[in-house]
């Protein structure tokens, strides 16, 4: 096989891959298989290569097939856990109010006592959705993390709708639910998104 049938290849494969972030360390791992090819006894043409390796097109059709199911459940994981993390504290609260359990007196004081603490947990849930999506999609990512950011944000601003306008009882919080929390709460949600953004972007830059 020549050194011009291998850049051929090696250049319609990274053409091919344009979209993926891994470009680099797979056309990588083709080179590898290309230098295990060279030592065979009869030369390869363009066209014998692309029966042995797989058609460059092919190829990347395969990989786009995979970076798309990829995507969709990174995206979905976060958005469930978003979701997951408001439906077990409003079951929490409810069973609060309904049960007279020492356990679930002691652990729903507990977390009303440190809600700075929580404040921090959240946006460190939502600094490692960032980079998790700029880690793995590279500058695709950004278009993912507003698709996801705009689906999760939605209980947190349904919560302090119903709060803000007390149609949840804010008593259920006290003493918890003051003026000034809830404006902390709209101002941390308003930084959500360029906090996980930053975030997006380092993921992004450890991914080359």
């Amino acid at each position: 096989m020549s050194p011009e049938t291998q850049r051929r290849y090696l250049e319609a494969l990274s053409q091919a891959l344009s979209f993926h972030p891994d470009r680099s360390s797979i056309i990588e791992e083709y080179k590898g298989h290309l230098q295990a090819l060279e030592h065979e006894e009869v030369p390869l043409t363009y066209e014998a290569l692309t029966e042995r390796l797989g058609d460059p097109d092919e190829i990347a059709e395969m990989f786009k097939e995979e970076h798309s199911v990829t995507e969709s459940r990174l995206h979905w994981l976060f958005v469930f856990c978003n979701v997951l993390l408001f439906v077990g504290g409003g079951l929490l609260t409810l069973a609060y109010h309904l049960f007279d359990w020492n356990v679930l007196q002691w652990l729903f004081t507990r977390l009303l006592s440190i809600p700075t603490v929580i404040i921090v947990l959240y946006f460190g849930f939502w600094t490692l959705l960032g980079y998790e999506i700029g880690k793995a999609f590279g500058p695709k990512g950004l278009a993912l993390l507003k698709k996801t950011y705009l689906i999760g944000i939605v209980p947190n601003l349904i919560l302090m709708v119903l709060t803000v306008f007390n149609i949840i009882p804010r008593r259920w919080f006290d003493p918890l639910i003051t003026t000034e929390f809830i404006i902390v709460c709209i101002v941390c949600t308003g930084l959500l998104y360029p906090v996980s953004l930053l975030a997006c972007r380092w993921g992004r830059r450890m991914s080359l």
